[in-house]
């Protein structure tokens, strides 16, 4: 039992290194100087340094970090929490009285198996006109939708497995249709929204194409930002300094995703026993 153990771990082991490679390999070289970088292509370090991620946080550098982080955060909150508000009552809506559950609920979750890119330039044209290019708003409320079919799905999924005595309960109790909703439904889809929100952050804080076309210089997220740091004033790519604001920018959502991956688990077993 000991000998099989071990070796399922060391299978585990590798899948994991092989899976991870990509990311140890640029963290790895963030922390070497430029000259070590030319000379060991290697996992190892003989002189680690910080000076590339002095490079990227550099208050009088040529790109402001701190601004992509925020302009990131910002549309990605957007992005997620408003889907959130959208497709909660719709998916009750769905589950509980069958509404546009045969046509809307799959057009609007088989909008996410299109390519974004069939959406570019009219979304392009629609944003120029109403004046959203380079917003906050505008890239959140873009990233809204891509996240709406995913919410919509998970979210529905569940309603539908929750205890429907428990509303009938309420109901008889004289429980209005917001009591019913925010006072009895909520509370057991906590895990699902939990789970929506983690998603939905990821996708939208690595979303790249739409902040690409939609923004030019005022909300421009990280994912487009990071771009800027990779060449130098010489005109060739600064490995350090790329390799660097590269992990800056995936760290939000690698953290959230590992300190809240035990709410995603949750969720998805949290409907499976109705009582």
């Amino acid at each position: 039992m000991r000998i099989a153990s071990l070796i399922r771990w060391i299978v585990f082991a590798l899948v994991a290194f092989v899976l991870n490679f990509p990311v140890i390999a640029t963290l790895i070289t963030s922390f070497k100087s430029n000259a070590e970088i030319s000379r060991n292509p290697g996992l190892w370090i003989r002189e680690p340094t910080l000076a590339h991620y002095a490079t990227v946080f550099d208050p009088a550098g040529r790109f402001d970090v701190w601004q992509f982080l925020g302009n990131s955060l910002t549309a990605a909150l957007i992005g997620t929490i408003l889907p959130i508000a959208l497709c909660f009552p719709a998916a009750w809506a769905m589950a509980r009285r069958g509404v546009g559950l045969n046509v809307l609920f799959p057009a609007a979750v088989n909008l996410r198996a299109l390519p974004l890119i069939v959406f570019a330039i009219p979304l392009y044209l629609m944003y120029q006109s109403l004046g959203l290019l380079d917003t906050k708003l505008g890239l959140g409320l873009i990233l809204a939708v891509v996240n709406i079919p995913i919410a919509l799905l998970i979210l529905t999924n569940t309603v539908r497995d929750l205890p429907y005595e428990l509303e009938e309960a309420a109901r008889m109790d004289g429980a209005s249709m917001a009591t019913l909703l925010f006072r009895i439904v909520l509370p057991m889809c906590r895990p699902a929204i939990v789970t929506v929100f983690i998603f939905g952050f990821i996708t939208a804080w690595n979303e790249f194409l739409f902040g690409l076309m939609l923004t030019t210089r005022d909300a421009v997220p990280v994912t487009v930002g990071a771009s800027f740091f990779f060449a130098s004033g010489g005109g060739g790519v600064q490995w350090g300094v790329a390799a660097a604001i590269i992990m800056v920018s995936a760290a939000p959502p690698v953290l959230l995703g590992l300190v809240m991956y035990r709410h995603i688990g949750g969720s998805m077993t949290g409907g499976a026993v109705k009582g």
